[in-house]
């Protein structure tokens, strides 16, 4: 499982002409699930996202996690994560899990992320969706359950 971790100022999911989610200050998580993923993968790095000191604290520097900095979470389905480009010049994307797997472990996560008391928001698990965000720093962490 990967998720790409954004912190914003603001950020927002279309589908369509229709908002599916939107945040203020906070992350927006981009999280392709893989095929060997399970639910433990989806619990810690959620646990990650929540908890993860990258807000500035009272001298500046990153000690405040999403809800200590009163931030929400925007949750992102994304397949792309897992592109294997090793050969040639069309990604694969067999590394990824089912739709129906992936879909209940996206799930799973934003559940996760919103049990450690994180506002969350979430696009539309399968739809073309458009992100609309302002990187904040820029700030962008990498987070792989297989590391």
């Amino acid at each position: 499982m990967r998720v790409v971790l954004q912190r914003v100022t603001e950020a927002e999911v279309r589908v369509g002409d229709e908002v599916a989610g939107a945040i203020g200050p906070g992350l927006v998580a981009l999280v392709g699930v893989a095929g060997g993923d399970d639910g433990g993968d989806a619990v810690a790095l959620a646990r990650k996202t929540a908890r993860l000191r990258v807000f500035p604290g009272a001298d500046g520097g990153p000690e405040r996690d999403v809800l200590g900095a009163g931030g929400g979470v925007l949750v992102v389905s994304q397949l792309t994560l897992l592109a294997d480009t090793r050969r040639g010049n069309r990604p694969s994307w067999s590394p990824a899990a089912p739709p129906e797997r992936a879909r209940e472990l996206v799930e799973a996560f934003a559940h996760e992320v919103a049990a450690h008391g994180v506002p969350v928001e979430t696009g539309r698990f399968g739809a073309a969706m458009s992100v609309h965000l302002v990187n904040d720093g820029p700030l962008t962490i990498l987070l792989d359950s297989r590391d």
